[in-house]
């Protein structure tokens, strides 16, 4: 059962490593089990995502595991180390989740521990979150990130309907790095090779004839790419708001904690400076 949690606080879920699959040289599949997804659900959302807590290094913590306990008696840098990942696969009737994580040799957190990963590793959690699943009444659908919003797209293909007209980009860094995908689109795979992130990926969405009729789009990956296809979709197009999920997972020269204290203010600069140009120049200096 999913971790009781004190009033107001999210349920946290307790997971155990059932199998592990490496994909590709640089993406790791974790499917995880056991009672503690009891509580769990998914489906409603393709980017549905968990907030996966890694104990801080060195430290214990009492049972059973309580987050606000914990953040009530420990200090800050002893709290557990959030990271957040997208819910590749949920199969609620045999209960296991699937989560694939980028590969960069030892960098960062989440990645080098799921390499290691073994069964019968616990891991907690919370969530799900989400907010976008391809929308049936759309005339066509673009589709287009990098190695981090690959498990949403992955899962919003497959989620389709069969005939259903998209387009989908995704940029990674070489042919290795490609995936089959249980979909009728023809992936367009950019490698990125020794070009800057993202270049790859707005050089192609800006390439694109886009067809008549009405757009949904689900377009996330590193932020400086994002901000430039938010500017060719909602500036240059017009494309309504709420006809797309645009938003930035990571940011170059930022880890996640550093980015998601950013992220808010970054979005609310960046739609200032793309929908209200004049805001820019008019609002007072710093």
């Amino acid at each position: 059962m999913a971790e009781r949690p004190a009033r107001g606080a999210r349920p946290i879920h307790s997971a155990q490593v059932i199998r592990t699959e490496r994909l590709t040289p640089h993406m790791q599949r974790l499917v995880l089990g056991g009672e503690g997804l009891a509580d769990f659900t998914a489906g409603t959302y393709t980017d549905h995502y968990v907030k996966l807590l890694f104990p801080a290094e060195g430290v214990d913590y009492p049972e059973p595991f309580d987050l606000q306990r914990i953040r009530g008696e420990f200090p800050r840098d002893q709290w557990p180390v959030t990271r957040t990942y997208t819910v590749r696969a949920w199969d609620p009737e045999h209960r296991e989740l699937t989560l694939d994580f980028v590969i960069h040799g030892d960098e960062g957190l989440a990645g080098p521990w799921a390499s290691r990963a073994e069964p019968g590793d616990i891991l907690r959690f919370t969530g799900p979150g989400g907010a976008y699943a391809p929308d049936t009444d759309a005339d066509w659908h673009l589709l287009a990130g990098d190695e981090s919003a690959l498990p949403a797209i992955a899962a919003a293909l497959e989620a389709l309907p069969e005939g259903a007209e998209a387009y989908a980009f995704v940029e990674v860094a070489g042919p290795g790095e490609e995936q089959k995908i249980d979909c009728d689109v023809d992936v367009v795979w950019l490698h990125r090779g020794n070009r800057p992130q993202g270049e790859a990926l707005v050089e192609a969405v800006r390439a694109l004839e886009f067809p008549e009729g009405r757009l949904h789009a689900f377009v996330h990956g590193e932020a400086g790419c994002v901000k430039e296809l938010r500017r060719l979709l909602r500036v240059e197009l017009q494309i309504p708001r709420d006809d797309l999920s645009i938003s930035g997972y990571w940011r170059l020269g930022h880890n996640e904690d550093g980015w998601q204290s950013s992220k808010r203010e970054w979005n609310a600069r960046i739609e200032v400076e793309q929908e209200n140009p004049e805001q820019e120049h008019t609002a007072p200096a710093a």
